[in-house]
């Protein structure tokens, strides 16, 4: 393993880390110890995948730069490691499982430097974001090249079904963009609407994550789809949290100023919750997506805070993101025994205890 493989690899272990202190802070001991297991097992297999997603081909542009800047910004690197396991669930890491992890990661991050653009962002996993340090148009060429380099790492592995599937999940992913644009600016309180977005938009990847790492197992259709069903929950139970954290988490821990998404336009779950039970509450949110993020009001914020305490509807983001986890667990009732299940077990369950 090379020194980069070996220090990139920290960073997984930095999240799992992280989530045990919390573990450990909250009480949980049986999880925290099952977190140690997880490092322990998938160290190795995240340790070459990070050398994978590190040995992007480098260049001078200012393109280059900009998917450099952003891919070499570790972030939680939750997708490669849902290839991993899955993998593992059958015949383990292999080049294929390899391109898959590297692939998935690569397609994360071209829809970060793409989101950059749309919601203005300056910030990303606690750094300036590559729009603010490149320019818009090169962090818009970035997330193209990234995009169809994860293509091109999915046609290597020479399995038709897994590239189909790519396909079909981007188009997905788009699909959803495209409903939150719509509805950008607007106080859409529907929570058909809000699923739809995060569904096709963030759990869509989970689940090719979870497809593809179990087709590289050599795992059969009814156990693809069931780690598809896993897929889908976690990804709702990850997005809840995010949620969650945009108005319950330390802006400086979670890389973003609180708001952030009410004020790019995005209703959110504990907004739409508390919106429903307290309709009184729609003035205000009006307010606050009418003014830029540095001038919000902060009478119209502290209302908003309050409601979402006083409304219950943060407690409620945390329960339904517990319940996408449990059913994430239950979708792997069908499957062996095993370490890798375990460990899929200890990811749905760890996630949402995470703080950032």
């Amino acid at each position: 393993m090379s020194l980069i493989a070996a220090v990139r690899s920290d960073s997984s272990s930095d999240v799992l880390t992280s989530l045990q202190a919390v573990c450990d802070s909250q009480g949980l001991d049986d999880l925290s110890a099952r977190l140690a297991d997880l490092a322990d097992l998938v160290k190795w297999d995240m340790a070459a995948l990070e050398e994978g997603i590190q040995g992007l081909r480098a260049g001078d542009s200012v393109v280059h730069k900009s998917a450099h800047h952003l891919v070499g910004i570790a972030g939680k690197r939750l997708r490669p490691m849902c290839v991993a396991l899955a993998s593992q669930l059958g015949s383990g890491l292999d080049e294929r499982t390899r391109e898959f992890g590297v692939a998935v990661e690569l397609v994360h991050c071209a829809t970060l430097l793409h989101d950059d653009v749309v919601d203005t962002g300056d910030q990303r996993r606690g750094a300036p974001s590559a729009r603010t340090l490149y320019g818009n148009a090169a962090s818009i060429f970035a997330g193209d090249w990234l995009l169809v380099d994860a293509l091109r790492r999915v046609r290597t592995a020479e399995m038709p079904d897994v590239l189909i599937r790519l396909l079909d999940i981007i188009d997905e992913m788009i699909f959803a963009e495209a409903i939150q644009l719509e509805n950008r600016g607007r106080i859409d309180a529907r929570m058909l609407t809000y699923m739809q977005v995060v569904e096709g938009k963030t759990a869509a990847l989970f689940r090719w994550a979870m497809f593809a790492g179990g087709r590289a197992g050599d795992l059969d259709p009814d156990a693809c789809r069931s780690l598809e069903e896993y897929g889908l929950h976690l990804g709702v139970a990850f997005q809840l949290i995010d949620d969650h954290l945009d108005y319950a988490g330390d802006g400086a821990t979670i890389g973003k100023s609180p708001l952030t998404d009410l004020r790019e336009g995005k209703m959110t779950h504990p907004v739409i919750v508390a919106l429903e039970r307290d309709p009184s509450l729609r003035p205000v949110l009006e307010e606050l997506v009418a003014n830029p993020l540095d001038d919000i009001p902060e009478d119209a914020r502290s209302r908003l805070l309050l409601a979402l305490d006083r409304t219950g509807a943060l407690e409620s983001t945390r329960e339904l993101a517990v319940h996408k986890a449990d059913a994430a667990c239950l979708a792997l009732g069908g499957l062996p025994d095993s370490p890798a299940r375990d460990a899929l077990i200890t990811v749905a369950r760890a996630t949402v205890h995470r703080e950032s």
